[in-house]
């Protein structure tokens, strides 16, 4: 029932975005590749079901794509207070969308690493995540690169200067980094219960 309602709001978030996107190909560019990610999980569990906490998870970070594809991130309306408190100088959506790059990958990876591979939890699985987690990153940026460099070449400073900052690429992976160790740190108890759960209701 949980895994249903969380593909019925993927589905909703993916329709609202396409359907208010000015531009189709950066809306196919930023939700298509995740939406494929959704598709795989929910074709795959048949055969292995992850816990509640990494569907709900994958979810929020495919919303997050359908919100930098109905906008763009760095025209994704966010409160220009918060911006000014915080000192920023830019949209700071990209950067969040970036940490959960990391953020939510590094759940679903040690969720299968450990059922599915019979790592055990420890320091091995920690480093063994984070690294795959930064590296999921670093080749994200490569592929933007190629498609800018295959379709938007006249346009590259704009797209990998994301917002006017030249380290954009190393704070993206920056981000990416942090969100893939917070995630294991914050969510790993918690994480450990709903993995029981899942293995229970396997099962039975």
């Amino acid at each position: 029932m949980v895994f249903a309602i969380l593909m019925a709001v993927c589905v909703a978030g993916a329709l609202w975005s396409g359907l208010g996107a000015p531009d189709t190909a950066t809306w196919a560019f930023e939700v298509l590749p995740r939406g494929a990610v959704v598709v795989v999980f929910a074709i795959r569990r048949r055969w292995f079901r992850f816990s509640d906490l990494s569907y709900a998870l994958l979810t929020w970070f495919f919303l997050i794509q359908c919100l930098g594809g109905r906008y763009t991130f760095a025209e994704v309306p966010f409160p220009r207070a918060v911006i000014d408190a915080l000192g920023l100088e830019r949209n700071p959506v990209d950067r969040i969308g970036h940490f959960f790059q990391g953020f939510v990958p590094a759940v679903l990876l040690r969720e299968w690493l450990m059922r599915r591979r019979g790592l055990p939890r420890g320091g091995t699985v920690f480093w063994l995540v984070t690294g795959c987690c930064l590296g999921f990153s670093a080749a994200y940026e490569l592929l933007e690169m190629g498609v800018v460099l295959l379709v938007y070449p006249e346009a590259g400073p704009e797209w990998l200067g994301h917002q006017g900052d030249p380290w954009d690429a190393q704070w993206d992976m920056t981000m990416a980094l942090s969100g893939a160790v917070l995630a294991q740190l914050l969510l790993g108890r918690l994480h450990d219960r709903d993995m029981a759960r899942a293995e229970a209701a396997g099962r039975d």
